[in-house]
């Protein structure tokens, strides 16, 4: 089951891999991890996405709310919540392609950041399966990169 957890924790050096290296040393793979300082500069807001049953989760909050440095644990995957995520695609682009390219973003709403003599950079937000359409969409260009930057998520309502 995917797990979305959301952890406040103190904006501190060191917090970040107290908690990656709690879930790696116990054998669970992160799928997606994403971190940033919040509207109070003392706490940072940590997303995981990591994929495990009922049981192996419950575990992961408990080891969790044990270290210092966290301040409240969420699991998101059971209430509802809002995820997104960025991604920057390059694609190769010549004269007969680009018009291409910039009607697939438009048609995902994403925008075009960059455009060099053989390429173009291309910007989109979204949930995970949007991203993942949008570079299906994509493959009969050449895709030269992508860079995604994990998945971010709050509880609806708050």
């Amino acid at each position: 089951m995917r797990n979305v957890i959301s952890i406040r924790m103190q904006n501190a050096p060191g917090a970040l891999s107290h908690v990656a290296g709690l879930l790696s040393s116990r054998g669970y793979n992160i799928d997606s991890l994403t971190v940033g300082v919040t509207d109070d500069e003392r706490f940072s807001r940590m997303t995981i996405v990591v994929d495990c049953d009922h049981e192996k989760m419950k575990q992961i909050e408990l080891q969790l709310q044990k270290l210092v440095t966290v301040v409240k644990t969420q699991n998101l995957a059971d209430e509802p919540h809002v995820e997104r995520e960025l991604a920057l695609v390059c694609v190769e682009t010549d004269g007969a392609s680009r018009s291409g390219v910039v009607e697939l973003t438009q048609i995902f709403r994403g925008s075009v950041v960059d455009v060099a003599e053989t390429s173009m950079l291309v910007e989109i937000a979204g949930n995970g399966e949007k991203i993942d359409a949008f570079i299906r969409a994509l493959k009969p260009y050449k895709i030269r990169s992508v860079t995604r930057s994990g998945c971010i998520a709050a509880p609806r309502g708050v």
